[in-house]
């Protein structure tokens, strides 16, 4: 893996302006309403706009308002549809895209990091994006060599937007611990922090790319591009075709949905086995159905680093789960710090709440839907005093895995996947197995 010359961005990002103001598109409305038009047609013509609206202030923002609107995009499935049906579309547009660069900001971030003479590293360089997201947009590019390659270049002023919008999130956290009093707040924060340095770094991007390519090269089920050449803001790697999982969410036959989310789950599940390292990012425009059937996967800047792989803890506790023994599942919480020393919990409630996430893997198949994300959805959002979602923490060193199994079911209930994810949990989550007892309680790690 060769590197390529670095020289620092220093230019900041321009700050993104709103194209039409609420109050602007009532006053149309309000016309199109005197006009003639009907109710019905003006509602959806608002609607229309405000999606076209969102879709642009989130991708020019970039850095973490980008990210917010990729996590709308996946957790759209758990809202109800006549709140996130007229957006649905636009939000899906967040997974593969976003309103890119101009050329003449790519060749001035190219120039800067690469030199002037930039352009002798590739035969050719398409300056129109193939894919635009948070803090970075991709290109497709010949290399010097002829191979075929996706140029990732970093936003100029990314970094700094991005670790800006965290400390904005990072006053919130009074806020947090008043509406959650179990969560110890301030390392899940430092954790995160970390976390986001590490994804504007493309040298460890390229690092954990490289990993996963390796150890999936000539995989029947999945396939990574691998690196050719990186620095801190430039990540070239070999390109691959293939159709967006978010094109497979709307358009995808019933077959092609299961496929493509059982492997999804596969991929995540032995990740941590075959290659110590988790991909963090699972949301739909990080994935490619390939036409010999493959997964591909792109985007490496967020992974979790797993050196012993898939914590025990998940399989272990969820089997106690199903045999009944809550005395022991409790005390494996606390011990792992999901429930913290001073706080006690419903033991009727929290086996009432982890009872759907251990739901998938008591069948033979487990069918994914939006009404059911919906269901646990409104369970986590009440936050009345008894709900014992108050009273649960989140270890620092489980953010990431959290994060992980949190976008991919929402991924899955975009998907409606079927599927025998039992088996999958089976064969990868260490713990899991040890005592199967009754196939019937064979339990899911907690989701």
């Amino acid at each position: 893996m060769s590197d390529l010359p670095h020289r620092a961005v220093t230019r900041s990002a321009k700050l993104a302006t709103l194209p039409l103001g609420f109050a602007g598109r009532t006053a149309l409305g309000l016309g199109r309403r005197l006009g003639g038009a009907s109710a019905e047609i003006v509602a959806q013509e608002i609607q229309q706009r405000t999606a076209e609206q969102i879709f642009k202030v989130l991708g020019e923002l970039k850095g973490g308002a980008m990210k917010l609107g990729q996590a709308l995009s996946i957790f759209e499935a758990a809202l109800p549809p006549e709140i996130a049906g007229p957006y649905r579309a636009t939000l899906t547009k967040l997974q593969d895209a976003a309103p890119p660069l101009p050329a003449t900001a790519v060749h001035r971030v190219l120039a800067e990091q690469l030199g002037e003479d930039w352009r002798e590293n590739f035969v050719e360089f398409e300056d129109r994006p193939t894919a635009a997201a948070s803090i970075g947009q991709v290109h497709r590019a010949i290399w010097h060599d002829g191979r075929v390659v996706a140029v990732k270049i970093q936003y100029p002023g990314a970094g700094k937007a991005l670790i800006s919008d965290f400390n904005q999130l990072s006053r919130l956290g009074r806020l947090f611990g008043a509406l959650l009093p179990g969560l110890d707040i301030k390392p899940v924060l430092n954790e995160l922090k970390e976390r986001v340095a590490e994804e504007l770094d493309y040298f460890k991007e390229a690092e954990a790319q490289h990993a996963f390519a390796q150890e999936f090269r000539n995989d029947p089920d999945f396939f990574v591009p691998d690196v050719i050449a990186a620095n801190e803001q430039i990540l070239v790697t070999e390109w691959m075709t293939g159709t967006p999982l978010s094109k497979i969410i709307t358009d995808g036959a019933k077959e092609e949905r299961d496929r493509a989310g059982l492997q999804l789950v596969r991929f995540l599940f032995c990740s941590p086995a075959r290659v110590g390292l988790l991909h963090a990012d699972p949301h739909p425009g990080n994935f490619r159905v390939m036409e010999d059937g493959r997964l591909g996967v792109l985007d490496f800047g967020a992974v979790n680093r797993l050196p012993d792989g898939y914590p025990p803890v998940f399989g272990t506790l969820t089997r106690i789960f199903n045999q009944g023994d809550m005395e022991t599942v409790v005390q494996g919480l606390r011990a792992e710090g999901f429930i913290r020393p001073h706080i006690e919990v419903d033991v009727d409630a929290l086996r009432a709440f982890l009872a759907p996430y251990v739901e998938p893997t008591r069948v033979e198949e487990f069918t994914f839907s939006r009404d059911w994300l919906r269901h646990q959805a409104a369970t986590v959002a009440d936050l009345r005093p008894n709900n014992v979602v108050r009273h649960l923490n989140l270890p620092a060193s489980y953010v990431l895995i959290h994060r992980v199994h949190a976008a991919g079911v929402g991924v899955l209930c975009q998907l409606g996947t079927t599927a025998r994810f039992r088996d999958e949990v089976v064969r990868w989550v260490p713990g899991f197995g040890d005592d199967p007892g009754d196939p019937e309680d064979t339990p899911l790690a907690v989701v």
